[in-house]
């Protein structure tokens, strides 16, 4: 079972076998983004959900199975677009570099 990287979000108390989590930390520079935005579009593009980065840049979706988009808004950089997929009982991983 994947746990949380070193230094980032704890799934503590988190039953991982019955959710579908898409995950991860946003950077500019290589230094983690402390304000800022992401999104969670559904396949169609519609607005599912927004979640404020943590101070470290951090940010966490439950989500249901199948593709996904992250549109990641940071003050100074244009928005930017990621697909991943979740699947219950996974955990995705995103990096997302400015």
């Amino acid at each position: 079972m994947c746990g949380a990287t070193a230094g980032g979000l704890s799934l503590n108390g988190i039953n991982t076998d019955i959710e579908a989590i898409i995950q991860g930390q946003v950077t500019k520079g290589g230094e983690p983004v402390s304000t800022g935005y992401v999104r969670l579009l559904d396949r169609t593009g519609e607005f599912t959900a927004e979640v404020p980065v943590s101070a470290t840049g951090h940010f966490r979706f439950f989500a249901g199975d199948g593709e996904w988009t992250l549109r990641t808004l940071v003050p100074g950089a244009e928005p930017t677009d990621r697909t991943v997929q979740a699947a219950v009982g996974s955990i995705a991983e995103v990096e997302i570099a400015f």
